[in-house]
């Protein structure tokens, strides 16, 4: 009798083993499937917009995005025209940030505090493009990539400057104390004040139909994707398992984005600083295990940026390629971290314009160049300079493992980091735009926070080319709309700036030990 029950039971076993694994096979081909024509979808119906945005013009054996020269060209316009803000102020922005001018029994509108929107805002740009982009830049561009990277990092100080300060002026306030702010605000506001009311709300229309879509995939379902990705790489979780990855972090950030700007930011002041803490620490790790490379690394990055010797390209391969990078890192003048700065509580609009000039330094020229220095050091972008080498994120984590194999593991926690803090604040980015678009509201909010988290599992789960491409034209569209309308409000910024100044020498505005 004990043989026959273990015989029907292994039966049993078996069968439901074969069963699974039939379902487990039907449920991947039934995903591929579904991820093919979501792709395909986009590639038919949204290719013209990608081949638009994105639109590149050769330059001598390279094509040059001209996206790319929009905001950089943005970003010296601003540098210029506020006097090299960025370089004058940036001690009087670390200030703020302390609270050495917040007096701290005022009662003010807003939401978060200076640090809070700081972090939250670097939570959005802070993310995978400073692993798997520099990457990318490095392997195409080789060292010398590192060096423009920098330059155009610290242009675009500038324009975090302007559209911040902006995002505080024009924002609204809320009877229930709820701040909604961003581009979308002050070019209609703003430019309104300007008689040019018509275009304004053309501008912040577009501009709020782009973060919504930017913010669903570039924000959302490619963070999610590349999260599950570095978990199958590191830890060997099935590809399929996808959805329950989603799952998970669906439930993590509608646990965080309910709440509220409050409640991001309160992770985000937690989160940020520990994940940038464990990437940074991994890096000066390397840096100082190979100490005797790093004035090599530092000639190949100099070098490299005025000869681009064997690099694809040569100068100008290495110059789009940290140009681009940059751009595409920090997100200046594309105007999304006006919105999460909007919320701060001050009635000083420029002390918040001089805190986010904060975020392109400490995403590009500290983040960025030192995984650059770490990809440098390892020596393994030796080529083929074409990008079908070593690449992206497989070149930045195979350039960590150099020195530690366990470095492979911690580099998977800080993506899975970097990708859900770059999620809970894109979803405020999204949510706002949403607002603005079809009213405020609780039940408007919840369908925006449901069909996010949705977009999660969606990607999390299904592969994509496509999609991905349609998110990142939409998030750099943005910039076309914001910059555009920067342009006419910057003699507004100019003058706010010099009246904050001269109050601050006269002592009109005190300052607050802590």
């Amino acid at each position: 009798m004990k043989l026959i029950r273990e015989f029907f039971l292994g039966c049993l076993v078996a069968f439901s083993t074969s069963a699974f694994a039939e379902e487990a096979s039907s449920f991947k081909q039934s995903i591929a499937s579904f991820s093919e024509s979501v792709d395909g979808f986009f590639n038919d119906y949204t290719g013209w917009f990608v081949g638009l945005i994105f639109k590149s013009v050769p330059i001598g054996e390279v094509g040059f995005p001209i996206i790319v020269g929009w905001l950089l060209l943005a970003a010296l316009i601003f540098t210029l025209y506020f006097g090299f803000v960025q370089f004058k102020r940036a001690g009087m922005a670390i200030d703020i940030v302390k609270g050495k001018y917040t007096d701290p029994n005022a009662k003010e509108d807003g939401e978060v505090s200076h640090f809070q929107a700081l972090t939250t805002a670097l939570s959005g740009t802070v993310g995978l493009g400073n692993i798997a982009g520099v990457g990318a830049a490095l392997a195409i561009g080789g060292p010398g990539a590192t060096f423009w990277m920098i330059v155009c990092g610290l242009l675009g100080m500038a324009s975090k400057f302007c559209e911040c300060t902006l995002g505080v002026k024009y924002r609204t306030v809320l009877p229930s104390g709820v701040i909604s702010g961003g581009p979308m605000y002050y070019l209609s506001q703003g430019l309104a004040e300007k008689g040019l009311g018509g275009l304004g709300k053309v501008l912040a229309i577009g501009f709020a139909l782009m973060c919504i879509l930017g913010a669903l995939g570039g924000g959302n379902m490619f963070q999610a994707n590349q999260a599950h990705a570095m978990l199958t790489y590191a830890f060997d979780v099935p590809s399929e398992y996808g959805v329950i990855t989603g799952l998970v972090l669906a439930a993590l950030v509608f646990s965080v984005i309910v709440g509220g700007m409050p409640s991001i930011a309160s992770v985000t002041e937690r989160i940020v600083p520990w994940m940038a803490g464990l990437y940074i620490g991994m890096a000066i790790i390397v840096i100082l295990a190979n100490i005797s490379q790093v004035g090599a690394a530092f000639s190949a990055i100099f070098e490299g940026a005025f000869t681009g010797a064997g690099v694809a390209g040569g100068f100008i391969g290495a110059l789009i390629q940290g140009l681009k990078r940059a751009t595409f890192s920090n997100e200046a003048g594309v105007g999304s971290a006006a919105i999460a700065h909007s919320a701060v509580k001050t009635k000083e609009p420029i002390t918040e314009g001089l805190v986010s000039l904060l975020e392109p330094f400490i995403d590009t020229v500290v983040i960025c160049t030192m995984t650059a220095l770490v990809i440098t050091i390892a020596g393994l972008n030796v080529g083929p300079f074409d990008g079908s080498g070593l690449t992206g994120v497989t070149l930045t984590a195979a350039s960590f493992t150099e020195t530690a194999g366990v470095f492979k593991y911690l580099l998977a926690l800080a993506v899975v980091m970097f990708a859900f803090s770059t999620m809970i604040s894109w979803s405020y980015y999204g949510l706002k735009a949403w607002t603005y678009l079809f009213g405020e509201g609780k039940k408007i909010e919840l369908v925006f926070k449901l069909m996010f988290c949705v977009f999660v599992v969606i990607g999390a789960t299904i592969q994509f080319g496509a999609v991905i491409d349609f998110s990142d034209a939409a998030i750099f569209a943005m910039s076309i709309f914001n910059i555009i309308g920067l342009y006419f409000l910057m003699p507004i910024v100019k003058k706010e700036l010099a009246s904050f100044i001269a109050r601050v020498k006269s002592g009109e505005i005190k300052t607050y030990e802590k």
